[in-house]
């Protein structure tokens, strides 16, 4: 099923007429500043940040690592487990971009969540795909 998605009131709405068991939001971040992505605190502290903002608690602390050995996929991979499910990231350094998945039965705000990581780590735009769970 396509639904067009264009702010939280349709997320909220499509979500309670379906009914759905979860929300997955995927976030292509362009062109972030690569001192901020290659930073493993500033990674760490952006999940908890993230989870704060859009009302998620957070389950243990974020898991950073680093890895790649080929230099087109290398970078921190993250991941932070929510009481309701998880938040997961890639943050590849060749192409300054990072890659977002945030996947909740709660309900929250994925264009809040994207608009905040995109300021976070000095974004140019993102992509975002809304996807309901049943």
């Amino acid at each position: 099923m396509n639904i067009n998605i264009k702010n939280f009131e349709d997320v909220k709405s499509v979500y309670n007429s379906l009914p759905a068991w979860g929300i997955l939001s995927s976030l292509d971040i362009r062109n972030c500043d690569l001192d901020l992505i290659t930073d493993k605190k500033y990674v760490e502290k952006f999940a908890v940040e993230l989870c704060d903002l859009i009302g998620m608690k957070r389950f243990g602390d974020p898991v950073v690592v680093h890895f790649g050995e080929d230099e087109h996929v290398e970078g921190f991979s993250m991941t932070q487990l929510i009481e309701t499910s998880l938040v997961s990231g890639h943050f590849a350094n060749a192409s300054r971009n990072v890659y977002l998945d945030i996947f909740s039965c709660k309900v929250y705000d994925p264009f809040k969540a994207a608009e905040f990581a995109t300021k976070f780590f000095k974004g140019d735009d993102f992509d975002i795909n809304v996807l309901f769970r049943k």
